[in-house]
């Protein structure tokens, strides 16, 4: 798994300036924004430029089509001035590895999915952002220039963005994408601190700070393994015809916004299962 730097308290824009007055200090510093095998290096040159107008640096790169795409001439040009957001471009092999240690994180995409975690307007997800943002590192999932983000994918996020344009005109290119809820996020970023108090409470009232830590993306795909292997076991669930149960068992768990613990004891449940069906006699 690829490691990434822990983020700051403090919020800063690429150049190294401190962004003004965000309520939400390590929002701009704890924010992904990843890129699922892009194919065109310009595209990639523009998100830099998208990310830095908004106070954003950190871009992350998932298999990209173009070998060494930070030092692509045609990247560089269309960063116009964003290179050292280019340059510092984490790449990874996968999805997985760029979502290691991520909390939270949004799939955008540009299609409804039957299944899938639960849907949100650009601007409803930039609220969650915040949030999520004030406590651990969350993630903007952007797909392929043509074929978009798989449902695989989608279904290792915690939400799904759509940007809901021109029905009669939707062509949105990736950076235009990025450019839109880069802005999205900076507005809830830098709202009033109000917002920040009312959105940390949470729909029990408990302060955000009493709550449980929220699991890793990571900690979570390891519960849904564990978890699959279980309902096998218990032959609740036929992997030769699975019925897209544990889709919509993700969906579920996606609507919850699993916390560390939460995920431990239904871990506890699997491997309790698990023992129980490698027992003697064991049903």
């Amino acid at each position: 798994m690829a490691q990434f730097p822990v983020s700051s308290s403090r919020s800063h824009t690429a150049s190294g300036t401190a962004d003004p007055g965000g309520p939400v200090r390590g929002g701009f510093t704890s924010t992904r924004f990843v890129l699922v095998e892009p194919s065109h290096p310009g595209n990639v040159g523009a998100a830099a430029r998208a990310l830095k107008t908004m106070g954003f640096s950190r871009l992350v790169l998932v298999a990209p089509r173009v070998a060494h795409v930070q030092s692509d001439p045609e990247a560089i040009a269309m960063a116009s001035g964003a290179d050292d957001v280019l340059a510092s471009a984490h790449v990874v092999p996968t999805l997985a590895d760029a979502l290691n240690g991520v909390q939270w994180s949004v799939a955008l995409t540009a299609r409804a999915r039957e299944y899938g975690p639960p849907q949100l307007a650009p601007r409803a997800a930039a609220s969650a952002a915040r949030e999520h943002a004030a406590s651990g590192d969350i993630a903007l999932v952007f797909g392929n220039e043509r074929t978009g983000l798989s449902n695989e994918d989608v279904e290792r996020c915690s939400a799904l963005a759509h940007i809901p344009a021109n029905p009669a005109y939707s062509s949105l290119n990736l950076a235009q994408a990025i450019q839109v809820l880069s802005y999205e996020l900076r507005i809830a970023y830098l709202g009033d601190a109000a917002a920040v108090g009312a959105a940390a409470i949470g729909a029990a009232g408990v302060p955000a700070e009493d709550a449980s830590p929220r699991a890793a993306s990571d900690e979570i795909e390891r519960m849904y393994v564990h978890l699959e292997n279980a309902l096998i076991a218990l032959e609740f669930l036929d992997p030769a015809n699975p019925k897209k149960l544990m889709s919509r068992l993700r969906r579920l768990f996606a609507r919850s916004g699993l916390e560390r613990e939460e995920v431990n004891i239904v871990r506890g449940i699997a491997k309790h299962i698990l023992l129980k069906a490698k027992a003697p006699g064991g049903e």
